[in-house]
């Protein structure tokens, strides 16, 4: 198929587009490269710079390929500045969105695998959370992902869209080519490795008298090259809507730290640090639907191998892509 790609220079975008060239597509990357990186994008895909909230350009870059369906990455996706700043992210990843949207009706494309988050749920009163859990975003990142899907479900019923939500948790690891590059960096793992590369002093522990066995929180850890799979599962068949992406199993801060002692053979130290407001004891996906309808399951989600191709990447770029 020939697959347009929103967002194919940022993190999951680069490695979902390096993913649907393996794989035969023709791919067409569409950024601003505000986020995103130049580094990051695979040569053998074509590149218009482009940004969603100029409607004129996507439905330009949308005429001119014509694609059989888009995969749509392009957001901002920093919970504390959206809370700061929400206008960016109502203008950025609801107001883009729907240029997007309407300039695929004008092009004729009628597919699309929207990149969602587990942030629609907001802090669930239950975990593991299943695809029926209530949407109740707590941050205007997550109400934006989640009022776009809710566009997407009229478009599908009112204009023939083909549409798959996939909310994922927490992304993380690298492909052979492709890694974890953002600025500010609020991830977890890179933060940790921060420390073994010898860039910061410790990692920062944000509570640690949550309801849980350590006492730290549990999050589902997802490897970047599992959830590049998903959406070319979500593009091959004819299924509709929303299923999660997670493993199924939690692992604490704690956990994860110690995987980076071993991985990396760096003590990091930790500083102890309160509670951030909002953040939950434990996030945890029950990815049973997305092994039913599309065929998926994480193979590479062992957090030792998460751990050790991010540890990989990050050693072979310090200082990321832009300052090799």
């Amino acid at each position: 198929m020939n697959i347009f790609v929103t967002g194919g220079a940022g993190y999951i975008g680069s490695v979902t587009a390096e993913r649907l060239l393996d794989e035969g597509h023709a791919v067409v990357v569409f950024d601003n490269l505000e986020r995103g990186h130049r580094a990051a994008l695979d040569p053998r895909a074509r590149f218009i710079e482009g940004d969603l909230r100029d409607s004129a350009a996507i439905e330009h870059a949308l005429a001119q390929t014509r694609p059989d369906a888009v995969v749509h990455f392009a957001a901002y996706a920093l919970v504390g500045e959206s809370m700061q700043r929400p206008e960016l992210y109502f203008g950025n990843n609801l107001r883009g969105g729907i240029n997007l949207a309407e300039a695929m009706l004008k092009a004729g494309t009628r597919r699309i695998v929207f990149s969602s988050t587990c942030a629609t749920y907001g802090q669930p009163e239950r975990s593991p959370i299943t695809e029926d859990t209530p949407q109740l975003p707590t941050n205007p990142y997550g109400e934006s992902k989640f009022l776009f899907e809710k566009v997407l479900a009229w478009y599908q019923r009112l204009h023939g869209f083909q549409t798959v939500f996939l909310r994922y948790f927490n992304a993380c690891g690298a492909s052979g080519k492709y890694g974890e590059d953002h600025a500010p960096e609020t991830h977890l793992i890179p933060n940790i490795l921060k420390v073994a590369l010898g860039q910061q002093a410790a990692v920062s522990l944000f509570g640690d008298d949550y309801d849980t066995p350590d006492g730290t929180c549990i999050r589902d850890y997802i490897h970047i090259t599992d959830l590049a799979r998903a959406h070319c599962l979500a593009l091959a068949g004819d299924f509709t809507g929303a299923v999660n992406l997670g493993t199924g199993e939690g692992f604490s801060v704690r956990q994860v730290v110690e995987m980076a002692r071993r991985v990396t053979g760096h003590p990091i130290p930790i500083v102890q640090k309160p509670r951030r407001p909002g953040d939950p004891a434990r996030l945890v996906a029950v990815a049973a639907k997305a092994e039913r309808m599309l065929g998926w399951r994480p193979e590479h989600s062992r957090l030792e191998e998460i751990v050790r191709t991010a540890w990989d990447w990050h050693r072979a770029h310090p200082q990321g892509y832009g300052k090799r």
